[in-house]
């Protein structure tokens, strides 16, 4: 679908300097941080700066001084400008403690699921070790997919850097997503720490609010 991002009636924003774009699938986007006021979908690949913040939602203004509200974590971050000379090199996320946090969470069941087959422990142990654990993998090849339980989503790893694939939620203004069914997910400990310095996951996918495109 080709959208178009509507005139505001006003001039270019001047010096506009944008800090994210439109992932390729393009965006849906509201009046405000309400999913029950929908307006024009963003083009893909669109330049726009992220101005607010509230929870998963975000505020963009583009170039025409059009601004909509977004869901900030489907949108692609601009990288800054190549460090100087001599400076120091910048890296991608690094996957190995997310999946040192996948394996730790999958051993836990695994654990739980041997004594409760054993007879070392009962069904309300079993469900009490578990209740709010969620893992989930998939290795194909050189591709692996993971789920992140702390921010809910999907995120794609080319065995270097991490990048989000699909957000597994609609965006909220902060705490728990109203009328979630599912305990609350127990954050597994890090194992490894991340370098010092090391950038935040770009945020790239699929549109995760339900709508269809």
């Amino acid at each position: 679908m080709n959208t178009v991002v509507p005139d505001s009636g006003s001039s270019y924003v001047p010096d506009f300097r944008p800090t994210h774009i439109v992932p390729r699938e393009g965006l849906s986007a509201w009046e405000s941080p309400d999913p029950s006021l929908p307006t024009a979908p963003l083009d893909a690949f669109l330049p726009v700066r992220l101005v607010d913040r509230a929870g998963d939602w975000g505020r963009i203004l583009c170039s025409n001084g059009w601004s909509a509200w977004v869901d900030a974590r489907l949108l692609v971050s601009v990288p800054d400008d190549p460090p100087a000379a001599g400076g120091p090199l910048t890296r991608t996320a690094d996957p190995r403690p997310l999946i040192a946090r996948a394996e730790d969470a999958l051993g836990r069941y695994r654990r739980a699921a041997e004594e409760l087959a054993g007879g070392r422990a009962d069904g309300e142990t079993f469900r009490r070790r578990t209740r709010g654990l969620r893992v989930g993998m998939v290795v194909d090849g050189e591709s692996l997919w993971l789920y992140d339980a702390e921010h809910e989503r999907w995120l794609y790893c080319d065995g270097t850097g991490l990048s989000t694939y699909a957000a597994s939620s609609a965006p909220s203004a902060g705490g728990p997503v109203p009328g979630a069914s599912h305990e609350p997910t127990q954050i597994v400990p890090q194992l490894d720490s991340e370098p010092p310095g090391a950038p935040r996951t770009r945020v790239v996918g699929p549109d995760g609010t339900g709508e269809g495109r």
